[in-house]
């Protein structure tokens, strides 16, 4: 043949090896899966519970166990996230969560434009505490709650006004 490589990487490739050795001894445990689905469905299910017009992004089992995309009708995402100051989350998916195009992995699960506009992304991770997530919970539920005062579409929608059906006029 005659062909030869270049030169390798062996920082590259010492890098590699050194990042397996990690992984391998910091390797998820059973206990910590369990403990993220636990603080998952406990973050689920409280703003299931408190909130109206919410909607899980995604199968509600199979996901990551730390992973939880959830869209708030009449609230834009943005302004939501903003809203949350401290709270470190993303809007759309983890695809997309540095521009602001909306996710193009919601819309190919069939997510519709106004909710992919208004999702936000929850990542957990083993350092997470339950008075982390009952904080989380506590800031989302003000959060969603403010910015829906401010919503028209949300006023309408309490009063039973079908949004679908409004016919809207342009100026």
């Amino acid at each position: 043949m005659g062909m030869r490589s270049g030169t390798l990487n062996v920082p590259g490739i010492v890098g590699f090896g050194k990042a397996c050795e990690i992984c391998k001894s910091e390797l998820s445990t059973i206990a910590e899966k369990e403990m993220l689905l636990k603080l998952r469905e406990k973050l689920r299910k409280a703003i299931f519970e408190r909130l109206e017009y919410v909607y899980l992004n995604g199968h509600p089992t199979r996901r990551l166990d730390g992973n939880l995309n959830v869209s708030f009708a009449f609230v834009e995402g943005e302004a939501l996230l903003m809203s949350l100051g401290d709270v470190a989350v993303s809007s759309g998916s983890a695809c997309t969560s540095a521009i602001l195009e909306p996710s193009y992995v919601l819309r190919a699960i069939g997510v519709s434009e106004e909710l992919i506009h208004s999702s936000i992304r929850f990542g957990l991770g083993r350092f997470n505490t339950e008075e982390e997530v009952d904080y989380v919970v506590e800031k989302v539920v003000i959060a969603v709650n403010r910015l829906r005062e401010i919503s028209p579409l949300y006023e309408m929608a309490k009063e039973g006004i079908d949004l679908k059906t409004v016919q809207w006029k342009r100026t």
